[in-house]
């Protein structure tokens, strides 16, 4: 069983000396000492070494420099319904944003603060494209595949709208092209300066679920993460099991190196008060919750420290000179 031997005080500072005469402790145990008049000890304690470990935060990466890359993915599969009736996901309501729209509001209007180039790949799946009808899982929104980078949410946003006047909503829902997309890019920056962020938003049931869980487990090694956000009223287990904080998502025996996936279903922030400010900004915040962990969870197994910050900018001190 357990005994209490005895107790010794030090601190911080005497410990950090390191090894050496001022780091033997007697071990004291008041008990005894009170009541035996050669009490001298319990016995010492001596330190052998001692290193400090600094615990980095998200932030000191950002500081050091590091790009946060975002990128959105949006569902274009029938299942939505028709974008020109007002019951379907997709529907472009003149007055206020649909499901697509506000999640991609609340999401994007915080993560563009930590991507310094503001510009985002947006894509689509799922959709009939024109002119011959052909269906893509991996569109550019804004219809140029060599450059789909859209300036700010804003211009996600812009290129959405168009894209629904455009393209055929169509099927099936596909996840793994547009994972395998990003995860292309992050394979080739690995030094820890840029991170990869995918915003998926959908209306539900996934089609190949063999093929995203097996690009999932690929993307775990690398320096990207998975957002999905769920919009309208479908059943989103499938979602549940890709998110992985219950059990980790595994492909032909091979489980996922880290959990990278966030699912967050959109109609559990849908206020009945219709004030839409203050759960937007619950959404944001529940779907950004693991970014900075997932993010240090790669950092720390490639050890990769993040670089010192630069100074703080001091703008130039103009000399104004006067003639009389």
């Amino acid at each position: 069983s357990h005994d209490f031997i005895g107790e010794f005080t030090t601190s911080y500072r005497e410990l950090s000396r390191g090894q050496s005469q001022f780091n033997v402790y007697e071990v004291i145990n008041p008990k005894k000492k009170g009541k035996k008049k050669k009490y001298v000890n319990s016995g010492t304690v001596t330190l052998l070494s001692f290193l400090i470990e600094t615990e980095v935060s998200f932030l000191d990466y950002i500081k050091g420099g590091t790009q946060i890359n975002f990128t959105v993915a949006i569902d274009f599969t029938a299942s939505n319904g028709n974008p020109s009736q007002p019951t379907s996901l997709h529907y472009m309501n003149p007055y206020q944003l649909n499901a697509y729209g506000m999640a991609l509001r609340a999401v994007g209007e915080i993560i563009q603060d930590y991507d310094s180039d503001k510009m985002f790949p947006a894509l689509g799946f799922g959709a009939r494209l024109p002119p011959d009808g052909r269906v893509s899982h991996e569109f550019a929104l804004n219809g140029n595949p060599q450059n789909p980078y859209c300036h700010g949410i804003d211009g996600v946003m812009e290129a959405y709208y168009r894209s629904l006047k455009s393209v055929q909503l169509y099927g099936p829902t596909n996840f793994a092209p547009v994972i395998n997309h990003v995860a292309r890019y992050a394979a080739s920056v690995k030094d820890g300066s840029q991170y990869f962020v995918l915003l998926i938003v959908t209306d539900g049931v996934i089609s190949d679920m063999a093929q995203t869980k097996e690009s999932i487990v690929n993307a775990s090694k690398l320096p990207m993460s998975i957002i999905i956000v769920g919009v309208g009223p479908a059943e989103f287990d499938a979602m549940e099991e890709l998110d992985g904080d219950v059990v980790r998502i595994s492909s032909r025996g091979r489980f996922a190196e880290r959990d990278i996936v966030q699912f967050v279903p959109f109609r559990d922030y849908i206020d009945r008060s219709g004030n839409h400010v203050l759960s937007m900004a619950r959404l944001a915040k529940d779907v950004l919750a693991e970014i900075p962990e997932q993010f240090l969870s790669y950092m720390r197994v490639r050890g990769i420290k993040p670089s010192p910050a630069p100074p703080p900018y001091t703008p130039p001190i103009h000399v104004l000179q006067t003639q009389i």
